[in-house]
C-alpha cells in the first residue's frame, strides 16, 4: 500500500481529491475483507479513517456504493465461484498496488465477503447500515421510542424504527441485544421484529438477543407474545423462548440467576464452554481475545463477571485453566 494509505497526511494533495479518497476507501474495504489483513492493518485503517473528516466521508460513500452491489453479489458468489476464487488468488499476489485491487469483479467479490463478515468489527454488516441507532463495542445506550417506551441497547447493537402513519409503533432489532420497558398503560402494543419472528407487548419489561441467526426472547416483567411462522408462544415473567429461521422452541422457566446479566452490568455463564465465554467477552472488549489452546475450548465453567472488570475476568480464566497470556498491539490477547 502507498504512503498516503498507511501514513495519513492532513495536507490537501493529489491523494486527497474526492475521487482519490473514494478509491482509497475501496482499497481499504477490499484489503480488509480479503481474509489476509492483519490487526496492524486494521489499526492503520483506523488511523487513515480518523485522520481527516474527508476520509470518513469517502469511506461512507464507498460503503454505500458497495451496498448497491448487494443484489449482484449474491449471484456472483453462487454462480461464479471460479471467478471469485481467481480474484482471491489475485489479491494474494505480492506487489499489487492499492489501485490494482479496484477491479470491478474483484471489488464485487470482496464486497460480498465484507458485507457478510466485516473484519475486526471495523464496520457493521450490510444489514445494519440502515439502523437508526447503533452502539459501539462496550457501549450501552438508552433511547426513548413511541412516547414512554424505553429501549436499552447493549454493546454492538443496531435497531431501526418501525413507523406507521408517521408514528413509531415498534423497532427492528437488526443485531445485538436490547431490553424494552413499556409503561403500565401504553396506548398501543409495542412490536419488536428480530429475524424471522415478532414480539409484541402492552406493558412490562422484556429482552431480545439477536445474534448468529438465533433470537432469544426473555420476559422479565409482565407478558410478551412471540409470533413465528412455525408457531406462537406467550411468555410470562421469568420465561424465555428461542427461535431461528426454521422453528421456535418451547417456553422454558428461568431462575433469577438466569435472567440477562448485562442489564446489571454483568456477564453470567452457567456451564458454558470456555470458547463461548471468550467469544462473549469479545463482544464487550476492544481488540480480540484469541483462545489458542484447543484442548480447553470445550471445557465448561459457571461464572459471573463484572463488565467493568473484564481484564480481571480474563486473568481468572487464565489461572483457572492453566493458560498463558500474550498481549499484542491493538488489544489482541492470545491465550495458549
Amino acid at each position: 500500500m502507498t504512503r498516503s494509505t498507511l501514513h495519513p497526511d492532513d495536507a490537501v494533495g493529489p491523494d486527497d481529491r474526492p475521487d482519490a479518497l473514494v478509491q482509497d476507501a475501496h482499497a481499504w474495504l477490499t484489503r480488509l475483507s480479503s481474509g489476509k489483513a492483519t490487526q496492524w492493518e486494521a489499526q492503520a485503517f483506523r488511523r487513515w479513517r480518523d485522520a481527516n473528516p474527508r476520509h470518513q466521508q469517502a469511506f461512507e460513500q464507498a460503503r454505500a456504493q458497495w451496498q448497491l452491489l448487494r443484489p449482484a453479489i449474491g449471484n456472483l458468489l453462487v454462480s461464479h465461484a471460479e471467478t471469485v476464487e481467481q480474484h482471491r488468488r489475485t489479491l494474494r499476489k505480492p506487489g499489487l498496488s492499492r489501485r490494482a485491487w479496484l477491479g470491478a469483479a474483484g471489488a464485487t467479490a470482496a464486497a460480498g465477503v465484507a458485507a457478510i463478515h466485516p473484519p475486526f468489527g471495523l464496520w457493521p454488516a450490510a444489514d445494519e447500515w440502515s439502523a437508526d441507532y447503533r452502539t459501539a463495542t462496550g457501549e450501552r445506550r438508552a433511547v426513548e421510542l413511541a412516547g414512554e417506551v424505553s429501549v436499552t441497547m447493549n454493546t454492538r447493537t443496531s435497531i431501526r424504527r418501525i413507523a406507521q402513519q408517521g408514528e413509531t409503533v415498534g423497532m427492528d432489532l437488526l443485531a445485538g441485544e436490547a431490553s424494552v420497558r413499556l409503561p403500565q398503560a401504553a396506548a398501543r402494543p409495542f412490536a419488536v421484529v428480530a429475524g424471522a419472528g415478532r414480539m409484541a407487548a402492552g406493558s412490562g419489561l422484556f429482552e431480545v438477543r439477536h445474534l448468529d441467526a438465533k433470537v432469544r426472547v426473555t420476559c422479565i416483567e409482565g407478558a410478551v407474545r412471540v409470533e413465528h411462522p412455525s408457531g406462537t408462544r406467550m411468555l410470562q415473567a421469568r420465561q424465555q423462548a428461542v427461535y431461528d429461521a426454521r422453528a421456535v422452541g418451547a417456553v422454558i422457566g428461568l431462575d433469577e440467576a438466569d435472567l440477562p446479566g448485562w442489564l446489571q452490568g454483568e456477564l453470567v455463564f452457567r456451564r458454558a464452554t470456555l470458547a463461548a465465554v471468550v467469544e462473549e467477552i469479545n463482544r464487550y472488549r476492544a481488540g480480540r481475545v484469541v483462545l489458542m489452546a484447543t484442548a480447553v475450548r470445550d471445557k465448561t465453567l459457571s461464572a459471573r463477571f463484572k463488565l467493568a472488570s473484564l481484564d480481571t475476568a480474563l486473568l481468572q480464566i487464565e489461572r483457572s485453566f492453566g493458560l498463558s497470556a500474550r498481549a499484542l498491539p491493538g488489544g489482541v490477547l492470545l491465550l495458549s
